[in-house]
């Protein structure tokens, strides 16, 4: 008996690794080569494509397809709606397969609100907050809060997930902040 739980209506296909305690729920479809970690939730209607990698702790919500090129790492958190791409340039008659497909990486504790879109070719740092209905067109900082169309930075997030001030410490849980090259590094103290 396996030791993660898959609704009745979901499909899973052979050769997909699920790790335990992970739950997969009403309508799901979960393609050859996939690899899901331990502890992750998909909602409704959640699409993984082939050959996927999907971390620890992922959260994937309502109508999401996770398109191959897409990696997930530990404590992503897809909103519902949200869009994946693979391909800048798709054309029906003219298809790639996965040779042309570009790489999209989301990096550990990463947060991707409803509606938003992801065009592929790009990273989404650690703990960076992606706005309701964004449009990432670019690299993402680690803790960058971004909104818009195209997005943009709008200021920083900590890793609870509180809006930083100026000060770059959190309000909530205390965590401190300094800048770097890659975004936003914890001071540990």
């Amino acid at each position: 008996m396996p030791d993660y739980f898959v609704h009745e209506s979901s499909y899973i296909d052979e050769g997909v690794q699920i790790g335990k305690n992970t739950k997969i729920w009403h309508f799901c479809h979960i393609q050859r080569g996939a690899v899901i970690g331990e502890g992750c939730s998909f909602g409704q209607n959640v699409n993984v494509s082939n050959n996927v990698r999907i971390g620890n702790g992922v959260k994937v919500q309502n109508n999401v397809s996770i398109y191959e090129g897409v990696e997930l790492e530990d404590w992503v958190f897809c909103g519902p709606s949200m869009v994946f791409t693979n391909d800048l340039t798709p054309r029906a008659k003219y298809p790639k397969g996965s040779a042309g497909y570009k790489k999209t990486l989301v990096k550990q504790g990463a947060t991707i609100g409803a509606n938003a879109t992801v065009v592929c070719g790009h990273t989404i740092g650690r703990w960076a907050l992606i706005g309701s209905g964004a449009v990432v067109t670019k690299d993402v900082p680690d803790h960058a809060l971004m909104a818009g169309v195209p997005a943009r930075q709008i200021g920083w997030a900590c890793e609870c997930g509180k809006v930083l001030g100026e000060d770059l410490v959190c309000p909530d849980c205390g965590r401190k902040y300094h800048k770097a090259e890659c975004g936003l590094v914890e001071v540990k103290e």
